[in-house]
């Protein structure tokens, strides 16, 4: 929309601020192009909640890596998981 401000990121991560840049100023103008509103501040909001509407409806990618064992791959898990069943008892059953 015109404006310029001095932004700072770490290093290496210019490339990823300017692709957002973009997609915020993309956003920011197509909202004023509508014509139905002329405020930059709520420009600015709808804007902000309309891409943080669209990272929400993004699938999560797993926070895991695929090669994770499973507990019962993994003798210590395994172990673990037996000891805190066995604190618990069979109501706070973990697994």
């Amino acid at each position: 929309m015109g404006q310029s401000y001095l932004l700072a990121c770490p290093a290496g991560g210019e490339a990823r601020l300017l692709e957002a840049v973009e997609r915020v100023d993309t956003a920011m103008c197509r909202i004023r192009d509508a014509g139905k509103i002329r405020a930059r501040d709520r420009i600015a909001v709808l804007a902000a909640l309309n891409l943080a509407f669209d990272v929400a409806d993004r699938p999560l990618a797993p926070s895991t890596p695929a090669a994770a064992p499973l507990p019962a791959e993994d003798p210590r898990l395994a172990s673990l998981i037996e000891r805190l069943d066995q604190a618990l008892g069979h109501d706070g059953q973990l697994l």
